[in-house]
């Protein structure tokens, strides 16, 4: 879009060359690439729009490619798919190996963990400042002692940040790192996303409260229960990282005379 429209008058720009231009991102990278570009394209007009009063903005409803029902994703790895990553990753220690590791162990975004400053982290306990985190609210992510350990375990460069290849940028560039893994693991059709909704779903595995899960991935309650219940619940996510944790080990190395029992996770 920048090199075709970004030098011109904004109101200059007609809906029917937005549309071209999308229509082309469609075919040559895909509608949802189209509808990530059309939505940067409508927030700079609706903040032109909102500052004057003449400008009518072009974007209009129906010009997206998909639906959110459509965009989706349901992935998550399976029990031999995380047994083949994670060991690829022990096969291959770098920061970004153990920023996987990391991602599973705390459900965290893809960007919140890359960007972990050392001064978030107290003790067992990190500390996403509201000005990281995506709903703008402070979040406390209670360390399992398997998180630690991939801490422990990362290159360490530099004072500030912890996921960083020179000490001055927060490591980025997954694109360029993540191939490399995929074929050491020999999985693919994976995402870092999808290792958040992996664990999410190994949470409800493990026995943890939905409760509780959803407040470890730091989803704000809805209602009367988000107005009223102020409780920190750290000491509940706590025993939920662990048991989601606990879970990983017997998935990385399975006993064949162990039976699983579900439900026995006890907040």
């Amino acid at each position: 879009m920048y090199p075709r429209i970004g030098a011109r008058q904004i109101a200059d720009i007609r809906r029917s060359e937005i549309v071209r231009l999308l229509d082309r991102i469609a075919d040559e990278n895909g509608p949802v690439q189209a509808d990530v570009t059309l939505s940067f394209v409508r927030r700079v007009m609706n903040w032109h729009a909102g500052r004057s009063d003449d400008f009518r903005s072009p974007i209009v409803r129906d010009m997206a490619k998909t639906k959110p029902g459509q965009r989706r994703r349901q992935r998550i790895l399976s029990d031999d798919e995380i047994r083949a990553v994670w060991r690829a990753a022990e096969a291959q220690p770098s920061t970004f190996t153990r920023l996987v590791q990391f991602l599973l162990l705390t459900a965290t975004r893809r960007n919140e963990a890359a960007r972990m400053e050392r001064s978030e982290l107290t003790g067992p306990n990190w500390i996403i400042p509201e000005r990281r985190y995506k709903n703008g609210l402070q979040l406390l992510v209670p360390l399992s002692p398997a998180a630690q350990d991939v801490l422990a375990k990362t290159p360490h460069i530099g004072d500030r940040l912890v996921f960083t290849n020179d000490g001055k940028h927060a490591l980025a560039s997954f694109s360029k790192f993540k191939p490399k893994l995929d074929k050491a693991s020999g999985t693919t059709g994976w995402t870092l996303h999808d290792l958040r909704r992996t664990a999410r779903s190994l949470m409800s595995r493990a026995g943890v409260s939905v409760d509780h899960a959803e407040r470890c991935l730091g989803h704000v309650m809805g209602g009367l229960r988000g107005t009223y219940d102020v409780h920190g619940y750290a000491e509940e996510k706590r025993r939920a990282f662990e048991a989601l944790a606990g879970l990983i080990e017997r998935i990385l190395d399975p006993q064949e005379n162990v039976t699983p029992l579900r439900g026995q996770f006890r907040p």
